[in-house]
C-alpha cells in the first residue's frame, strides 16, 4: 500500500509574492511555540501566509500538517466535526468526539492549521486549548481576525505588504500588483511605475485590494484605477465611516470592484454567497438562475467574475468559491437587495431535489451500474456542507417539512458515511419544532433514519422504540424505508439477544422487498435471515440465506451491501470451522470497502482476516492484516477497533507459541473494552486463561493478566507484532517491607484486584461497602507508592502469599 499523504494543503492558485522575512520567522517559531495565531483584517493575506508556513513545516511534522477550513461553518459544534473529518477520526458511541481526537493525537507530532476562526473564535479556542493541553507534540497555527486568547498562544499581527519608496520602487506590494496584472494579460512598462506606486500606497499594501485592482488592468490603466480608488476613499471618509483605515481601504477596493460589475454580474455575485463553500456550475445554475439571470447566462457571468478575481476556481474550472472577505460583502449585498429569504429557500429546495435524486440512484433504482451509483454517493457526500446550511435555514424559517425531507435523503449524513450523531441531532431538532402540515407518513419516514443513527450510537432500546414508531406510522406503500426498518430491527434485536423476535422482522421485510422488486432490501433481508439462523445454530440455513443475500447484493451492485453480505458468509464459514472459506469471504470484501471509503468496516474486516489467518498458521498475512487494521483503528480513534485487533493479536500470539503474549494482548483488550462499557469476559478468554494456567501455572498467568491490564494498547500490540518478550522482573529489596506495611484486609483486597474485580464486586465478596473498598485501595496506593489499581494487582500477583 502507498504511504498516506502527510498533508492536505491545496496547490497554490498563483505565485506567492513577498513576505520572505515573515516566513522565516514564523517557521522558526514552531520549534518551541505551541500555538501561533495570525491576526489581521480580512484580505491582508493571513490564509496565504499560513499555507506557505505550513508547507515549509511539512518535513518537521512526521505525523502530518492538516488544514481545517472553518469559514463555511456557522455552528460552533461543527468545529470538532470538521477537525475530526480532516484527521479521519470517526465518532465513537458514548464518547465525546473531542476525547476521541485527543486520544488520536496524544502521541503524534503534527500541525493543525485552523483557518478563519473569527466567527467561531470561542469554540476554536476551547478545542485548541484542550488539544494542546493533552497532546504535547501537537502544534496549532490559526488564522483569525482576533486572537484565540488561550494559554501558550503567540499572536502574530500580519502586516501589509511593504510599500514602495524612492529607495525601494520594487517593494513587495509593487511586485504583487505587477505579477497579478501580468496574470490578467497586461504587460506594464516602466512608464506605468509611478502610477503603480501611487496605487499601492492608496491601497495600503493590502494583498486582496491589490489583486482586485490588478484584475482590472485589462480595461483601465493603473493611473485610472488609482484616480477612482481615491474617489472611493473620499466617499467613505465624508460618509462618516468609523472603521479602521485598512478596513476602509479594503472596503473601498471591494466596493469599487463590485460597482464596476454589470448589473447581472452583481446579482450573481451576491447570490453565490448562499453556498457554504465551493460549488460547481450545475449547482450555481440551479440555485442562482432566477430573474433577471437565465440559466444559460450563468457560465459566462461566472467566467467574468473569475477573470475579475472576485470568484476563485481550480485549474479545471470545475469547482468555484469566494474568498471569505468577498463572501461577507456579498452576503450584506444579498440582504440589502431583499433576496436572502428567497435564495435560502431556493437553496433548500434545490438541495432536497438533488439529494433525493442521488439517494434514489445510489440505492433504490434498479439496473444502475455501480459506477453511476458511486457517482451519486460521491455527489451526495460533496453536498454535506451545503446541506448543513440548508438545514439551518429550514430550522430558522420553520420549514420543517423540507428539513425532514432533506434529512432522509442524504447518504452523507447517515452512519454509512461514518458520522454517528449528526443525523440524530438534525432530526431531533426539526421534530422539536412546530410540525403542523407535515404528514404522519413523512414523520414516520424520517424516524426510520433517526432509528438508524441511534443504533449506530449503541442506543439500542431507544432505536428499537423509534423504529417501531416508524413502522406503525408509515404508509404501507412506502416500501423502501419500511424494509430498511425491518432490517434495522433485526440488527437491534440480535444485539439485544432476542433472535426469535428478529426472525419475524427479517421475514416480513424480505417478503415486502420481493413483492416490490427492491433488490437492496432483498439482500438486506436475506442477510438478516442468515444472521438469525447463525445465532440459532442453523448453519446450513445461514449459509443458504447468506449466499442468496450476496447474489442479490451483487445484482444491485452497491459495494457496501456486497461487503456486508460477504462478511456474513465469512462468519457462517467460521462457525462451520471452514477457516479457508471464511478468510476468502472476508478478503473478498476488502477491495469493495476500500473503493467505498468505509474505514470502520474495513478495519473490522481486516481484523477478522488477521485472526482467521493466524488460526491457519499464515502468520505473515495475519501480522500484516492485523497491523493494517490496528493503524485504521488508531487513525479513526476507534477504541472498539483497537480492542478487536488486540483480540486478533492474542490469537496470533498463541498460535505462534507465545502464550504469554496471548494473555497480555487479551488482558489489554479486556481493559479497553471495559473502558467503553463492554463486558470483557468471553468464553475465548476463559479458555485461553485455562490453557495458560495449565502450562504456565496459576501465579504466572495471574501476573501476566494483571500486567496486560496495566499495559497500554500500543505496548500490548507491539509485544506481538514486533516479537517483544517480557523482561524478567528483578526482585526489589524493599518488597518485604512493603508487604509488612499492609493490614490483613488490605492484603486480601490487593489479592482480589488480581482478578480484575470492581469495587462493588470486591465489596460483595467481602461483605463490606464499596466506599470501604475504595478507602482501603487508597491506603494501599499510599503505602506502596503506587498510582493505579493495575500496579497493585501486578504486585499482588507476583506475591501470591498476599491473597490469603
Amino acid at each position: 500500500m502507498p504511504d498516506s499523504p502527510r498533508h492536505n494543503l491545496p496547490a497554490e492558485p498563483n505565485r506567492f509574492v513577498g513576505r520572505e522575512r515573515d516566513l522565516d520567522d514564523l517557521h522558526d517559531l514552531f520549534g518551541e511555540t505551541r500555538v501561533v495565531t495570525l491576526c489581521g483584517v480580512g484580505g491582508i493575506g493571513k490564509t496565504r501566509l499560513a499555507l506557505q508556513v505550513a508547507a515549509r513545516l511539512v518535513p518537521a511534522f512526521p505525523d502530518g500538517v492538516w488544514l481545517v477550513e472553518l469559514a463555511r461553518f456557522g455552528r460552533p459544534e461543527l468545529v470538532e466535526q470538521e477537525i475530526a473529518g480532516v484527521l479521519g477520526v470517526r465518532e465513537e458511541a458514548g464518547r465525546p468526539l473531542l476525547d476521541t481526537m485527543t486520544a488520536r493525537l496524544r502521541d503524534q507530532r503534527c500541525l493543525l492549521l485552523l483557518d478563519n476562526c473569527e466567527h467561531l473564535v470561542d469554540r476554536c479556542a476551547e478545542v485548541a486549548a484542550a488539544l494542546v493541553a493533552a497532546c504535547p507534540s501537537l502544534r496549532v497555527l490559526a488564522t483569525s481576525r482576533e486572537p484565540l486568547r488561550i494559554a501558550s498562544e503567540l499572536i502574530w499581527r500580519v502586516p501589509p505588504l511593504d510599500l514602495p519608496d524612492p529607495g525601494t520602487p520594487d517593494a513587495e506590494s509593487v511586485q504583487l500588483f505587477m505579477d497579478r496584472a501580468a496574470a490578467a494579460g497586461t504587460r506594464l512598462g516602466p512608464e506605468s511605475l509611478p502610477d503603480v506606486v501611487r496605487l499601492c500606497r492608496a491601497l495600503d499594501g493590502l494583498p486582496l485590494a491589490l489583486e482586485l485592482a490588478a484584475a482590472r488592468t485589462s480595461l483601465l490603466s493603473p493611473g485610472q484605477i488609482a484616480d477612482r480608488i481615491d474617489d472611493r476613499f473620499s466617499l467613505l471618509t465624508t460618509g462618516g465611516r468609523t472603521a479602521p483605515v485598512r478596513q476602509r481601504t479594503l472596503l473601498a477596493a471591494v466596493e469599487w470592484s463590485y460597482d464596476l460589475l454589470s448589473a447581472k454580474e452583481q446579482v450573481l455575485l451576491r447570490r453565490l454567497s448562499v453556498f457554504a463553500g465551493d460549488f460547481d456550475l450545475d449547482l450555481a445554475e440551479q440555485v442562482c438562475a432566477e430573474r433577471p439571470i437565465g440559466a444559460s447566462e450563468i457560465v459566462d457571468l461566472l467566467g467574468g467574475l473569475v477573470d475579475k478575481s472576485l470568484v476563485l476556481c481550480d485549474e479545471s474550472r470545475r469547482r468555484y468559491w469566494l474568498l471569505e472577505t468577498i463572501k461577507r460583502y456579498s452576503v450584506e449585498r444579498l440582504e440589502q437587495a431583499g433576496e436572502r429569504e428567497v435564495l435560502r429557500e431556493r437553496h433548500l429546495n434545490v438541495l432536497c431535489e438533488l439529494q433525493e435524486r442521488h439517494f434514489n440512484r445510489e440505492m433504490v433504482e434498479p439496473g444502475v451500474p455501480w459506477s453511476r451509483r458511486l457517482e451519486a454517493l460521491t455527489a451526495s457526500r460533496a453536498l454535506v456542507d451545503d446541506q448543513r446550511v440548508a438545514l439551518e435555514w429550514a430550522a430558522e424559517s420553520g420549514n420543517v417539512a423540507l428539513g425532514l425531507h432533506l434529512c432522509r435523503t442524504s447518504t452523507g449524513l447517515l452512519p454509512i458515511g461514518g458520522n454517528l450523531t449528526e443525523i440524530v441531532g438534525w432530526i431531533e431538532r426539526l421534530l422539536s419544532l412546530d410540525a403542523t402540515g407535515v404528514s404522519g407518513d413523512e414523520v414516520a419516514h424520517v424516524k426510520a433514519y433517526l432509528a438508524y443513527g441511534l443504533e449506530a450510537r449503541d442506543e439500542l432500546s431507544r432505536s428499537l422504540e423509534v423504529a417501531e414508531e416508524s413502522l406503525a406510522g408509515m404508509a404501507p406503500g412506502n416500501v423502501f424505508p419500511r424494509c430498511v426498518m425491518h432490517s434495522l430491527v433485526v440488527v437491534v434485536l440480535l444485539r439485544m439477544g432476542r433472535a426469535d423476535e428478529a426472525l419475524h422482522h427479517a421475514e416480513e421485510g424480505l417478503a415486502a422487498a420481493v413483492r416490490s422488486g427492491d433488490l437492496w432490501n432483498q439482500a438486506a433481508g436475506l442477510a438478516g435471515l442468515s444472521a438469525v439462523a447463525l445465532t440459532r445454530g442453523r448453519l446450513r440455513e445461514a449459509q443458504r440465506s447468506g449466499e442468496e443475500a450476496l447474489a442479490r447484493a451483487s445484482e444491485h451492485g452497491h459495494r457496501w451491501l456486497m461487503a456486508r453480505t460477504a462478511a456474513q458468509l465469512g462468519s457462517v464459514a467460521e462457525a462451520r470451522g471452514d477457516l479457508v472459506t471464511a478468510k476468502a469471504q472476508y478478503e473478498r470484501a476488502v477491495p469493495w470497502l476500500r473503493e467505498l471509503g468505509g474505514d470502520l468496516e474495513l478495519a473490522r474486516c481486516l481484523a477478522r482476516i488477521g485472526r482467521v489467518a493466524a488460526m491457519l498458521h499464515e502468520f505473515g498475512v495475519a501480522r500484516e492484516r492485523l497491523a493494517a487494521s490496528l493503524a485504521l483503528g488508531r487513525a479513526t480513534g476507534q477504541r472498539q477497533g483497537v480492542a478487536r485487533c488486540l483480540v486478533g493479536l492474542s490469537v496470533l500470539a498463541e498460535y505462534e507459541g507465545d502464550l504469554e503474549g496471548a494473555v497480555l494482548a487479551a488482558a489489554a483488550a479486556a481493559t479497553l473494552r471495559e473502558s467503553i462499557g463492554q463486558h470483557s469476559a468471553t468464553i475465548r478468554i476463559e479458555e485461553l486463561l485455562g490453557r495458560a494456567r495449565t502450562k504456565l501455572g496459576d501465579g504466572r498467568t495471574t501476573s501476566l493478566w494483571s500486567r496486560g491490564r496495566a499495559m497500554s494498547p500500543d505496548d500490548a500490540a507491539r509485544h506481538v507484532l514486533e516479537g517483544e518478550r517480557l523482561a524478567p522482573r528483578t526482585p526489589v529489596a524493599a518488597e518485604p517491607v512493603r508487604h509488612t506495611l499492609l493490614t490483613a484486609r488490605e492484603l486480601e483486597i490487593a489479592g482480589l484486584l488480581t482478578r480484575g474485580l470492581s469495587n462493588r464486586a470486591i465489596a460483595e465478596e467481602l461483605v463490606i461497602s464499596p466506599a470501604t473498598v475504595a478507602r482501603h485501595i487508597a491506603n494501599i496506593m499510599e503505602k506502596l507508592g503506587y498510582t493505579s489499581r493495575a500496579q497493585i494487582a501486578v504486585w499482588a500477583a507476583e506475591h501470591p502469599g498476599t491473597s490469603g
